[in-house]
């Protein structure tokens, strides 16, 4: 009897506490788009009573990690992935709920064929952050890299 590998929605939660802390909810995830979702929560309102700046890029940021782990999932024996530098724009007031879609920037397949090579691969994921009425309240840029794992040393 096998096992099933725990799905994006369970792993991520489990492995990052603010996910969980965040009450973050799984609306989609593929390798080409995750769709996260955060409930509006008045312990993580900011002075205007709209959700916390910073509980909106955790809210993005951990998009743009369930599309990494989605598309680069099965490079995980070789590869760790590392966000290696984020922007974030907020361009409207969020209120209520909020929901973070995001999309990879380049093709899985060219990121794997760097890795491939030998080399190490960086990746943007764009995010959109939105409110319940549609309106884009924030975009945020999150640049990722997959580190190869080293290479046992000869003996070793």
């Amino acid at each position: 009897m096998t096992q099933a590998m725990p799905s994006i929605a369970e792993l991520l939660p489990a492995t990052v506490p603010m996910v969980r802390t965040l009450n973050l909810a799984f609306d989609e995830c593929t390798a080409t788009r995750a769709v996260l979702r955060m409930p509006d929560q008045s312990d993580f309102h900011n002075h205007v009573g709209g959700p916390h700046a910073g509980a909106m890029f955790t809210l993005a940021e951990s998009a743009s990690g369930a599309i990494v782990l989605a598309a680069f999932g099965d490079q995980l024996s070789r590869a760790v992935p590392l966000a290696v530098d984020a922007h974030i724009a907020y361009r409207k007031l969020a209120m209520g709920e909020v929901t973070a879609t995001a999309e990879l920037g380049r093709p899985a397949a060219e990121v794997v064929a760097e890795l491939d090579a030998g080399q190490r691969p960086e990746f943007p994921v764009e995010v959109t952050i939105r409110r319940a009425d549609g309106e884009v309240t924030g975009e945020m840029t999150i640049r990722w890299t997959l580190k190869p794992n080293r290479a046992p040393e000869p003996g070793q």
